[in-house]
Protein backbone atom coordinates (compact mmCIF):
# COMPACT_ATOMS: atom_id res chain seq x y z
CA UNK A 1 0.00 0.00 0.00
CA UNK A 2 1.94 3.54 -1.40
CA UNK A 3 1.94 6.05 1.62
CA UNK A 4 -0.08 9.53 1.24
CA UNK A 5 1.82 11.86 -0.98
CA UNK A 6 3.27 14.78 1.20
CA UNK A 7 0.96 17.96 0.96
CA UNK A 8 3.09 20.73 -1.53
CA UNK A 9 4.24 23.80 0.24
CA UNK A 10 2.58 27.23 0.16
CA UNK A 11 5.29 28.89 1.26
CA UNK A 12 9.16 28.05 0.27
CA UNK A 13 12.34 30.35 0.91
CA UNK A 14 15.59 29.17 -0.41
CA UNK A 15 18.82 31.67 0.51
CA UNK A 16 17.44 34.52 1.78
CA UNK A 17 19.97 36.97 2.73
CA UNK A 18 19.61 40.09 4.14
CA UNK A 19 22.07 42.67 5.02
CA UNK A 20 22.36 46.14 7.12
CA UNK A 21 25.64 48.04 7.29
CA UNK A 22 26.41 46.62 10.91
CA UNK A 23 24.70 43.29 11.19
CA UNK A 24 23.97 40.52 9.01
CA UNK A 25 20.15 40.20 9.68
CA UNK A 26 19.18 37.10 7.63
CA UNK A 27 21.94 34.71 6.52
CA UNK A 28 21.04 32.04 3.51
CA UNK A 29 17.81 31.12 5.88
CA UNK A 30 15.59 28.29 4.10
CA UNK A 31 11.78 27.32 5.12
CA UNK A 32 8.70 25.30 4.06
CA UNK A 33 5.51 26.14 5.34
CA UNK A 34 2.72 23.54 4.32
CA UNK A 35 -1.32 24.31 4.01
CA UNK A 36 -2.97 24.57 7.42
CA UNK A 37 0.22 23.81 9.19
CA UNK A 38 1.50 26.12 12.26
CA UNK A 39 5.07 26.80 11.96
CA UNK A 40 7.22 28.88 14.54
CA UNK A 41 10.19 30.84 13.62
CA UNK A 42 11.76 30.75 16.77
CA UNK A 43 14.98 32.66 18.47
CA UNK A 44 16.46 35.05 20.57
CA UNK A 45 15.56 39.16 20.05
CA UNK A 46 17.83 40.21 17.18
CA UNK A 47 18.00 36.35 15.76
CA UNK A 48 16.35 37.92 12.51
CA UNK A 49 12.97 36.21 12.83
CA UNK A 50 11.10 39.84 12.40
CA UNK A 51 13.09 40.77 9.00
CA UNK A 52 12.31 37.70 7.43
CA UNK A 53 9.22 37.93 8.21
CA UNK A 54 9.19 41.30 6.66
CA UNK A 55 10.53 40.03 3.63
CA UNK A 56 7.96 37.74 3.12
CA UNK A 57 4.75 40.58 3.30
CA UNK A 58 7.29 42.52 0.84
CA UNK A 59 7.94 45.39 3.73
CA UNK A 60 11.47 44.15 2.64
CA UNK A 61 13.44 43.41 -0.37
CA UNK A 62 15.98 40.02 0.25
CA UNK A 63 19.44 40.68 -0.97
CA UNK A 64 19.77 37.26 -2.29
CA UNK A 65 17.23 33.99 -1.92
CA UNK A 66 13.71 32.83 -3.94
CA UNK A 67 10.15 32.79 -2.79
CA UNK A 68 8.18 29.98 -3.86
CA UNK A 69 4.51 30.55 -3.58
CA UNK A 70 2.41 27.47 -4.59
CA UNK A 71 5.47 25.94 -6.80
CA UNK A 72 6.00 29.34 -8.16
CA UNK A 73 9.02 31.78 -7.91
CA UNK A 74 7.67 34.98 -7.09
CA UNK A 75 8.94 38.52 -6.19
CA UNK A 76 6.89 39.93 -3.17
CA UNK A 77 7.87 43.70 -4.26
CA UNK A 78 5.08 45.21 -1.42
CA UNK A 79 2.63 44.32 1.33
CA UNK A 80 -0.21 45.13 -1.67
CA UNK A 81 1.18 42.57 -3.74
CA UNK A 82 1.63 40.21 -0.90
CA UNK A 83 -1.53 40.48 0.04
CA UNK A 84 -3.19 39.98 -3.25
CA UNK A 85 -1.38 36.21 -2.89
CA UNK A 86 -2.90 35.48 0.12
CA UNK A 87 -0.71 36.77 2.56
CA UNK A 88 -1.29 38.80 5.49
CA UNK A 89 0.70 40.07 8.79
CA UNK A 90 -0.50 41.01 12.13
CA UNK A 91 3.23 43.27 12.91
CA UNK A 92 4.45 43.14 16.69
CA UNK A 93 4.43 47.16 16.89
CA UNK A 94 0.38 48.23 15.60
CA UNK A 95 -0.12 50.33 12.93
CA UNK A 96 -3.71 51.85 14.14
CA UNK A 97 -4.80 55.52 14.24
CA UNK A 98 -5.89 56.21 17.54
CA UNK A 99 -8.22 58.91 16.95
CA UNK A 100 -9.85 57.23 14.36
CA UNK A 101 -12.92 54.27 14.77
CA UNK A 102 -11.62 50.15 13.87
CA UNK A 103 -14.01 50.77 11.38
CA UNK A 104 -12.25 53.25 9.84
CA UNK A 105 -8.87 52.01 10.85
CA UNK A 106 -10.18 48.70 8.91
CA UNK A 107 -11.37 50.64 5.53
CA UNK A 108 -8.01 52.13 5.22
CA UNK A 109 -5.87 48.77 5.21
CA UNK A 110 -8.27 46.86 2.87
CA UNK A 111 -7.21 47.45 -1.07
CA UNK A 112 -10.63 47.97 -1.75
CA UNK A 113 -12.60 51.07 -1.11
CA UNK A 114 -15.33 50.67 1.24
CA UNK A 115 -17.26 52.62 3.23
CA UNK A 116 -16.44 52.06 7.00
CA UNK A 117 -20.57 52.31 7.90
CA UNK A 118 -20.57 49.30 5.48
CA UNK A 119 -17.83 47.09 6.94
CA UNK A 120 -19.13 47.62 10.48
CA UNK A 121 -21.30 44.50 9.63
CA UNK A 122 -18.24 42.69 8.39
CA UNK A 123 -16.45 43.74 11.03
CA UNK A 124 -19.02 41.86 13.64
CA UNK A 125 -19.67 38.69 11.07
CA UNK A 126 -16.03 37.67 11.36
CA UNK A 127 -14.92 38.49 14.75
CA UNK A 128 -17.36 36.40 16.24
CA UNK A 129 -16.76 34.26 13.90
CA UNK A 130 -13.29 33.24 15.15
CA UNK A 131 -13.79 34.42 18.97
CA UNK A 132 -12.42 37.92 18.83
CA UNK A 133 -15.30 40.20 19.48
CA UNK A 134 -14.49 43.81 18.49
CA UNK A 135 -16.95 46.87 18.57
CA UNK A 136 -17.12 48.07 14.90
CA UNK A 137 -17.93 51.60 16.11
CA UNK A 138 -15.48 52.31 18.99
CA UNK A 139 -12.34 54.66 18.62
CA UNK A 140 -8.93 52.48 18.96
CA UNK A 141 -7.54 55.05 21.65
CA UNK A 142 -9.75 53.76 24.53
CA UNK A 143 -9.07 50.11 23.25
CA UNK A 144 -6.15 48.01 25.70
CA UNK A 145 -3.23 46.44 23.48
CA UNK A 146 -4.98 43.17 23.48
CA UNK A 147 -8.07 44.89 22.08
CA UNK A 148 -5.97 46.21 19.29
CA UNK A 149 -4.25 43.34 18.56
CA UNK A 150 -7.66 41.75 17.92
CA UNK A 151 -8.29 44.76 15.27
CA UNK A 152 -5.18 43.80 13.28
CA UNK A 153 -6.43 40.24 13.03
CA UNK A 154 -10.11 41.12 12.08
CA UNK A 155 -8.43 43.36 9.83
CA UNK A 156 -6.31 40.85 7.89
CA UNK A 157 -8.88 37.82 8.09
CA UNK A 158 -11.16 40.24 5.84
CA UNK A 159 -9.18 39.80 3.42
CA UNK A 160 -9.56 36.12 3.46
CA UNK A 161 -5.54 35.17 3.82
CA UNK A 162 -3.54 31.54 2.60
CA UNK A 163 -1.05 32.64 5.19
CA UNK A 164 -1.23 34.75 8.10
CA UNK A 165 2.18 36.02 9.74
CA UNK A 166 2.24 36.61 13.53
CA UNK A 167 5.18 38.69 14.84
CA UNK A 168 5.33 38.14 18.70
CA UNK A 169 1.39 38.12 19.35
CA UNK A 170 1.48 37.25 22.56
CA UNK A 171 4.08 39.95 23.84
CA UNK A 172 1.14 42.48 25.07
CA UNK A 173 -1.42 40.10 25.86
CA UNK A 174 -2.83 38.62 29.43
CA UNK A 175 -2.79 34.68 29.64
CA UNK A 176 -6.42 34.35 29.13
CA UNK A 177 -6.61 36.29 26.14
CA UNK A 178 -3.47 34.36 24.67
CA UNK A 179 -5.90 31.37 25.30
CA UNK A 180 -8.27 33.01 23.02
CA UNK A 181 -5.50 33.26 20.54
CA UNK A 182 -4.44 29.53 20.48
CA UNK A 183 -7.93 29.16 19.88
CA UNK A 184 -8.57 30.93 16.95
CA UNK A 185 -5.46 30.07 15.42
CA UNK A 186 -6.27 26.14 15.35
CA UNK A 187 -9.62 27.23 13.55
CA UNK A 188 -8.05 29.05 11.28
CA UNK A 189 -5.50 26.03 10.77
CA UNK A 190 -8.33 23.45 10.39
CA UNK A 191 -9.78 25.46 7.71
CA UNK A 192 -6.74 25.10 6.03
CA UNK A 193 -4.99 28.60 6.68
CA UNK A 194 -1.10 28.55 6.81
CA UNK A 195 0.54 30.06 9.71
CA UNK A 196 3.86 31.64 11.02
CA UNK A 197 4.29 32.36 14.58
CA UNK A 198 7.11 34.04 15.47
CA UNK A 199 7.89 33.87 18.95
CA UNK A 200 10.62 32.97 21.77
CA UNK A 201 8.60 32.26 24.05
CA UNK A 202 8.92 28.39 24.40
CA UNK A 203 6.17 27.38 26.30
CA UNK A 204 3.53 28.78 23.97
CA UNK A 205 5.52 27.04 20.66
CA UNK A 206 5.73 23.70 22.25
CA UNK A 207 1.40 24.23 23.10
CA UNK A 208 0.58 25.57 19.94
CA UNK A 209 2.73 24.93 16.70
CA UNK A 210 3.62 21.80 14.30
CA UNK A 211 6.50 22.80 13.49
CA UNK A 212 9.49 24.92 14.50
CA UNK A 213 12.47 26.74 12.70
CA UNK A 214 15.16 28.28 14.77
CA UNK A 215 17.19 31.49 14.38
CA UNK A 216 20.43 31.73 15.86
CA UNK A 217 22.18 35.00 14.88
CA UNK A 218 20.32 35.45 11.18
CA UNK A 219 21.00 31.44 10.45
CA UNK A 220 19.26 28.12 10.87
CA UNK A 221 20.26 26.11 13.62
CA UNK A 222 18.02 23.35 13.07
CA UNK A 223 13.73 22.48 12.49
CA UNK A 224 11.96 20.70 15.12
CA UNK A 225 8.83 19.25 16.25
CA UNK A 226 7.92 21.07 19.28
CA UNK A 227 5.72 18.71 20.72
CA UNK A 228 8.73 16.26 20.54
CA UNK A 229 10.70 18.67 22.38
CA UNK A 230 11.61 20.15 26.11
CA UNK A 231 12.22 24.10 26.88
CA UNK A 232 15.79 23.13 27.18
CA UNK A 233 16.80 21.43 23.84
CA UNK A 234 14.74 24.42 22.30
CA UNK A 235 16.32 26.93 24.47
CA UNK A 236 19.72 24.98 23.58
CA UNK A 237 19.47 26.03 19.63
CA UNK A 238 18.56 29.32 20.76
CA UNK A 239 21.54 30.55 22.11
CA UNK A 240 24.01 27.74 20.93
CA UNK A 241 24.57 26.66 24.73
CA UNK A 242 22.67 25.25 27.72
CA UNK A 243 21.47 28.03 29.40
CA UNK A 244 22.32 28.72 33.33
CA UNK A 245 19.89 28.35 36.31
CA UNK A 246 19.00 31.38 38.01
CA UNK A 247 18.85 30.96 41.96
CA UNK A 248 17.60 34.08 44.09
CA UNK A 249 18.66 33.68 47.09
CA UNK A 250 16.12 34.35 49.93
CA UNK A 251 15.77 37.47 52.19
CA UNK A 252 13.10 39.48 54.01
CA UNK A 253 11.07 42.85 52.30
CA UNK A 254 12.69 45.56 53.80
CA UNK A 255 10.59 49.19 54.67
CA UNK A 256 7.75 50.28 52.74
CA UNK A 257 8.88 51.96 48.86
CA UNK A 258 5.57 52.53 47.34
CA UNK A 259 2.30 52.74 49.15
CA UNK A 260 -1.02 53.18 47.44
CA UNK A 261 -3.53 54.17 50.03
CA UNK A 262 -7.61 54.03 49.65
CA UNK A 263 -6.97 55.33 46.34
CA UNK A 264 -10.40 56.05 43.96
CA UNK A 265 -10.25 57.69 40.66
CA UNK A 266 -12.82 58.23 38.19
CA UNK A 267 -12.31 57.76 34.44
CA UNK A 268 -13.10 59.80 32.19
CA UNK A 269 -12.86 57.51 29.27
CA UNK A 270 -16.24 56.03 28.43
CA UNK A 271 -14.85 52.97 28.02
CA UNK A 272 -11.90 52.94 31.32
CA UNK A 273 -12.46 51.35 34.50
CA UNK A 274 -12.82 53.64 37.89
CA UNK A 275 -10.74 52.91 40.27
CA UNK A 276 -12.33 52.13 43.80
CA UNK A 277 -10.66 52.53 46.69
CA UNK A 278 -6.94 50.54 46.20
CA UNK A 279 -4.49 49.47 48.92
CA UNK A 280 -1.49 49.10 47.67
CA UNK A 281 2.47 48.23 49.47
CA UNK A 282 5.31 47.44 47.60
CA UNK A 283 8.57 47.01 49.54
CA UNK A 284 12.28 47.14 48.94
CA UNK A 285 13.65 43.44 47.50
CA UNK A 286 10.00 42.77 46.65
CA UNK A 287 8.09 41.78 43.37
CA UNK A 288 4.13 42.32 43.51
CA UNK A 289 1.99 41.79 40.67
CA UNK A 290 -0.94 42.82 39.44
CA UNK A 291 -3.39 40.20 38.22
CA UNK A 292 -6.91 40.54 36.20
CA UNK A 293 -8.33 40.36 32.79
CA UNK A 294 -6.93 43.26 30.49
CA UNK A 295 -9.75 46.33 31.06
CA UNK A 296 -9.95 45.87 34.57
CA UNK A 297 -8.18 48.52 35.62
CA UNK A 298 -4.53 47.98 35.44
CA UNK A 299 -3.89 50.82 32.74
CA UNK A 300 -5.58 53.78 34.84
CA UNK A 301 -3.76 52.06 38.02
CA UNK A 302 -0.45 52.12 36.13
CA UNK A 303 -0.75 55.94 34.51
CA UNK A 304 -2.00 57.06 37.73
CA UNK A 305 1.43 55.87 39.73
CA UNK A 306 3.17 56.74 36.47
CA UNK A 307 2.00 60.52 36.93
CA UNK A 308 0.78 60.45 33.62
CA UNK A 309 -2.86 60.95 34.79
CA UNK A 310 -3.22 63.96 37.52
CA UNK A 311 -6.91 64.15 38.00
CA UNK A 312 -9.07 64.82 41.27
CA UNK A 313 -9.29 61.61 43.43
CA UNK A 314 -9.72 60.63 46.99
CA UNK A 315 -6.75 58.52 48.92
CA UNK A 316 -3.29 59.43 48.08
CA UNK A 317 0.09 57.60 46.56
CA UNK A 318 2.98 57.77 48.83
CA UNK A 319 6.58 57.39 47.09
CA UNK A 320 9.40 56.62 49.43
CA UNK A 321 7.40 58.20 52.38
CA UNK A 322 6.60 61.12 50.47
CA UNK A 323 3.10 62.17 49.05
CA UNK A 324 3.27 62.38 45.04
CA UNK A 325 -0.01 62.18 43.92
CA UNK A 326 0.17 65.88 41.97
CA UNK A 327 4.28 65.30 40.95
CA UNK A 328 4.66 64.89 37.32
CA UNK A 329 6.08 62.22 35.71
CA UNK A 330 9.35 63.95 35.87
CA UNK A 331 9.50 64.90 39.50
CA UNK A 332 8.28 61.24 40.32
CA UNK A 333 11.39 59.73 38.34
CA UNK A 334 14.02 62.30 40.13
CA UNK A 335 12.75 60.15 43.34
CA UNK A 336 13.64 57.19 41.55
CA UNK A 337 10.70 55.88 40.10
CA UNK A 338 10.78 54.35 36.74
CA UNK A 339 8.07 53.17 34.64
CA UNK A 340 8.19 50.92 31.53
CA UNK A 341 5.28 51.27 29.70
CA UNK A 342 3.59 47.98 27.23
CA UNK A 343 3.66 50.17 24.01
CA UNK A 344 7.38 50.00 23.53
CA UNK A 345 7.79 52.29 20.52
CA UNK A 346 5.75 55.54 20.46
CA UNK A 347 5.28 55.63 24.35
CA UNK A 348 8.70 54.14 25.75
CA UNK A 349 10.85 55.42 22.75
CA UNK A 350 10.60 57.30 19.44
CA UNK A 351 10.61 55.41 16.84
CA UNK A 352 13.15 56.91 14.33
CA UNK A 353 15.63 58.53 16.73
CA UNK A 354 18.91 56.94 18.02
CA UNK A 355 19.17 54.88 20.83
CA UNK A 356 21.35 57.55 21.97
CA UNK A 357 18.89 60.13 21.54
CA UNK A 358 16.05 58.49 23.23
CA UNK A 359 18.12 58.04 26.33
CA UNK A 360 18.01 62.02 26.45
CA UNK A 361 14.45 61.92 26.71
CA UNK A 362 14.61 60.96 30.50
CA UNK A 363 18.65 61.52 30.74
CA UNK A 364 18.52 64.96 33.34
CA UNK A 365 18.70 62.42 36.54
CA UNK A 366 22.15 60.70 34.94
CA UNK A 367 23.88 63.83 34.09
CA UNK A 368 22.97 64.09 30.28
CA UNK A 369 21.18 67.54 30.08
CA UNK A 370 23.42 69.92 32.58
CA UNK A 371 22.22 73.62 32.89
CA UNK A 372 19.97 72.54 29.86
CA UNK A 373 22.92 71.77 27.77
CA UNK A 374 22.76 68.00 25.37
CA UNK A 375 25.84 66.12 26.78
CA UNK A 376 26.28 64.18 23.57
CA UNK A 377 29.24 62.39 24.17
CA UNK A 378 27.71 61.19 27.71
CA UNK A 379 24.74 60.40 26.15
CA UNK A 380 26.42 58.09 23.48
CA UNK A 381 28.77 56.52 26.52
CA UNK A 382 25.63 55.85 28.36
CA UNK A 383 23.61 54.22 25.37
CA UNK A 384 26.44 51.76 24.55
CA UNK A 385 26.71 51.11 28.19
CA UNK A 386 22.84 49.69 28.20
CA UNK A 387 23.60 48.02 25.10
CA UNK A 388 26.66 46.35 27.01
CA UNK A 389 25.21 45.09 29.93
CA UNK A 390 21.80 43.53 28.18
CA UNK A 391 23.54 42.65 25.36
CA UNK A 392 20.93 44.58 23.22
CA UNK A 393 21.20 43.23 19.40
CA UNK A 394 21.71 46.25 17.64
CA UNK A 395 24.59 48.18 15.40
CA UNK A 396 25.61 50.38 17.61
CA UNK A 397 24.32 53.23 20.28
CA UNK A 398 23.08 55.69 16.34
CA UNK A 399 20.63 52.94 16.26
CA UNK A 400 17.53 54.20 15.56
CA UNK A 401 14.60 52.27 17.95
CA UNK A 402 12.33 50.82 15.33
CA UNK A 403 15.37 49.27 14.27
CA UNK A 404 15.49 47.21 17.12
CA UNK A 405 12.78 44.14 17.98
CA UNK A 406 11.59 43.63 21.23
CA UNK A 407 14.55 44.55 23.15
CA UNK A 408 14.35 48.41 22.84
CA UNK A 409 17.44 50.02 24.56
CA UNK A 410 15.54 52.76 26.48
CA UNK A 411 12.30 49.88 27.67
CA UNK A 412 15.60 48.13 29.39
CA UNK A 413 17.37 50.96 30.65
CA UNK A 414 15.76 51.58 34.27
CA UNK A 415 18.55 49.68 35.66
CA UNK A 416 21.18 50.77 33.96
CA UNK A 417 20.67 54.35 35.16
CA UNK A 418 20.90 53.31 39.17
CA UNK A 419 24.29 51.69 38.12
CA UNK A 420 25.19 54.92 36.83
CA UNK A 421 24.01 57.21 39.23
CA UNK A 422 26.47 55.26 41.49
CA UNK A 423 29.02 55.85 39.13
Amino acid sequence: MNAAPAIAPRLVLRGIVKRYPTIIANDHVDLIVRPGEIHAVLGENGAGKSTLMKIVYGVTRPDAGVIEWDGKAVTIASPAQARSLGIGMVFQHFSLFETLTVAENVALALDDKVEPAQLADRIQEVSQRYGLPVDPHRLTHSMSLGERQRVEIVRCLLQSPRLLIMDEPTSVLTPQAVLTLFETLRRLAAEGVSILYISHKLDEIRALCDTATVLRGGKVTGTAHPRSETNATLARMMVGSELTETRLPPHEPREIRLEVKDYSLPTWDPFGTTLHALNLQVRAGEIVGIAGISGNGQKELLAALSGETIAAHQGELRLLGKVVDNLSPAQRRALGFAFVPEERLGRGAVPPMTLADNALLTGAQVGLVRRGLVQAGAARTFARAIIEQFNVKCGDELATADSLSAAICRSLSSDARRDWRQK
